[in-house]
């Protein structure tokens, strides 16, 4: 009979495996990511966790199959086809830059080049009137070219096809009969949204990753099949939400940040758990530190995204990636010390791991300084080669005429301030004090620099939740179906159409729940949530404003006017004020299980020896502790090494550290046991 629910995060290094029983007890597992087939890494992690897939009753993953794709440039060759007369918009893109004093600013580089882009006459007014009708005559020689030149997906964006269609889905007839094999990404299903720029940008993007995540998808469905499990496969969306794969294929776009947002839903219901509203969640792993925001218990999201300097439009929970993890090498250049952006991965990996790594990585440098020993990893499982890392640290070293012991160091203090940076950019660089914010760490290497990158920002609470190393897989069961659905609708406030608007929403309440159908939701589990998209009269961006049914004019432009002046320091509720778009969330809820009674320490002493570790400089003989031997209210003193599993997690002195009643451990600053 199936009785697990399992989850998937499959990582740059490892896949995170999370399997739930029917009691609420949680198993966890970690298995080196497969890179040539993912599906293979998630297969090993099951089998040696469940046994027999078909007793999985529920199965989602989180992949950055689409995003690696994207970022390192494999994805499918593509051609993009606009309203003649505007092609030009996409490659011209718009002319502002990022970074004004960047002597050798160069611009991103589109994914399809000039040469592919192409027009065909049509024009639809910004009212979706038709002004010219589609030539079809001009899709021959685009035809003709995908066949000989062996295109894989076409994006199609015609100008406001957002407010008619029609053109767009005939294209993709056209398309689609000559060119049945080709993947086909229209505009106005991708972003229904106007500024032609964004649209365009995310319409390729889309048709880019599509190949490579529906040859995924299909082939782990296949792969899980052949094991055994015959339930529908779920994959996390970007948008803090899980569907199934077949709409993961429809709209791959929507899979791009996949795997981190499961740590962003997890921070959600830490949130509601402890009571802790506000958390600033940064995960580590071995390739990049990953940060989001939870407020008031609700993750921050964003109608808009930037990857790699492409303007994406999607509904996303906002997080930002620096190339920062235990897997960053230290390099030298111009004589100076360098960490990252460059990983070791898993294989080779950090030099401690004896696969065949020469240049020492920040895992090494925890080693070396006693944050790490030789069996921390996986309880043991997993043993270091303290020796092999001294060596390269000392080559390292005698570059800059440093010791071992100062490289090591050096190294730490580099990463943690490169992560710390990218801290600021999410709190202070937004008007938001990240001392009202409780840090959440999680990731396998996250837990051992936390409370040193809480000490940069000046944050006096760290939380680390069970099971820190697979904490975005669990993350992903805490997750609900989610479809995220928008219109453009501008206008006034003032002179707004209630019963218009009402019939907007409603629109689109009927697509969602046509969605939630498709994924077997009852009705019951069904929930709606609406928000509108307002701005200030000649404003060029807007902000997203949620709202109820029954919410009058009044106090929607009264909540506007407050969250503008939240985020700008000041508003101007005398100025006009325009709405742009509305957008509905369509969710279907799950019953997600609650490990609390399910948390219970083993028996035994916690401490299981000392060790010589170097906090500032100085060597401190340090308790080892095994967090599965802590019990809940089990207070204690730092230092300490706490070790478990998938993590571990160092407490440099001047902390107190506290077990809740979830398994959750709380590190206060400036308070003894």
């Amino acid at each position: 009979m199936a009785k697990y629910k399992v989850s998937a995060d499959i990582g740059g290094t490892f896949t995170d495996i999370v399997v739930e029983d029917d009691r609420g007890a949680v198993r966890i597992g970690k298995v080196p990511t497969t890179k040539e087939n993912p599906a293979l890494g998630v297969l090993q992690g099951i089998g040696e966790l469940v046994g027999d897939p078909s007793e999985i009753d529920f199965f989602v993953h989180g992949t950055t199959v689409g995003l690696n794709a994207f970022l390192e440039r494999r994805g499918a060759k593509t051609m993009l086809i606009m309203t003649g007369g505007v092609s030009d918009t996409y490659t011209i893109a718009r002319g502002h830059r990022e970074e004004l004093y960047k002597l050798h600013y160069r611009k991103p580089e589109q994914l399809v080049p000039r040469r592919n882009v192409h027009e065909v006459q049509e024009r639809m007014a910004w009212d979706g009137s038709v002004i010219h009708e589609l030539s079809e005559e001009d899709f021959k020689p685009i035809i003709e070219k995908a066949k000989t030149e062996d295109f894989e997906a076409i994006a199609v964006c015609f100008l406001h096809a957002y407010a008619n269609p029609a053109h767009e889905l005939r294209a993709r007839e056209i398309l689609k009969k000559a060119l049945p094999n080709i993947s086909v990404s229209l505009s106005h299903q991708v972003a229904p949204e106007w500024r032609e720029v964004e649209r365009a940008s995310s319409t390729v993007m889309d048709a880019y990753v599509a190949p490579v995540v529906e040859l995924y998808l299909h082939t782990l469905k296949a792969e899980l099949g052949k094991s055994g499990m015959d339930k529908t496969v779920h994959v996390m969306g970007s948008s803090g939400g899980v569907m199934t794969d077949r709409l993961a294929t429809e709209r791959p776009i929507a899979t791009l940040m996949s795997g981190p947002v499961g740590g962003s839903i997890g921070g959600c219901e830490l949130a509601r758990r402890t009571g802790l509203k506000n958390l600033l969640c940064v995960d580590m792993g071995g390739t990049s530190f990953d940060l989001s925001l939870v407020v008031d218990g609700q993750p921050e999201m964003t109608s808009e995204t930037v990857l790699e300097g492409l303007p994406l439009l999607m509904s996303i929970v906002s997080i930002d990636t620096v190339g920062a993890g235990g897997g960053s090498i230290a390099w030298m250049e111009a004589g100076g010390l360098r960490v990252g952006p460059q990983s070791a991965g898993s294989y080779p990996g950090p030099v401690c791991y004896s696969r065949g790594g020469a240049q020492p990585t920040v895992t090494d440098a925890n080693l070396f300084l006693g944050r790490l020993g030789n069996d921390s990893l996986l309880d043991g499982k997993m043993k270091l080669d303290s020796e092999a890392t001294g060596n390269a640290l000392t080559k390292l070293g005698a570059e800059i005429g440093l010791s071992d012991r100062e490289i090591a160091e050096g190294i730490l203090a580099i990463s943690n301030a490169k992560m710390a940076d990218a801290m600021r950019t999410i709190t202070v660089g937004q008007g938001i004090d990240p001392r009202d914010f409780t840090l959440v760490a999680f990731g396998g290497a996250g837990p051992m620099h936390a409370v040193e990158l809480a000490r940069e920002l000046d944050m006096t609470q760290v939380l680390i939740p069970r099971f820190p190393g697979t904490f975005s897989a669990w993350g992903m069961l805490q997750s609900d179906i989610r479809h995220d659905l928008m219109a453009s609708h501008i206008g006034i406030m003032s002179a707004l159409d209630e019963s218009l608007l009402d019939a907007e929403f409603a629109a689109l309440e009927q697509q969602g729940r046509g969605k939630l159908r498709e994924e077997n939701v009852p009705e019951e589990a069904m929930t709606f949530a609406r928000s509108v998209d307002l701005r200030y009269q000649g404003q060029e961006y807007s902000i997203n404003v949620p709202i109820k049914k029954s919410d009058s004019i009044a106090s929607i432009l009264e909540l506007f006017h407050s969250l503008y002046e939240r985020r700008y320091g000041h508003s101007q509720p005398e100025t006009e004020t325009e709405i742009i778009s509305v957008r509905l969330a369509a969710i279907g809820g799950f019953e997600h299980g609650d490990d609390g009674e399910a948390f219970a320490p083993r028996l035994g002493d916690p401490q299981v020896g000392t060790r010589e570790v170097i906090f500032d400089g100085a060597n401190h003989a340090t308790p080892i502790v095994k967090r599965d031997h802590l019990a809940s209210s089990k207070t204690m003193a730092s230092p300490v090494i706490i070790e478990e599993e998938s993590a571990t997690t160092v407490v440099p002195p001047g902390y107190s550290i506290t077990i809740d009643t979830f398994g959750n451990m709380l590190i206060t600053a400036g308070e003894s046991a």
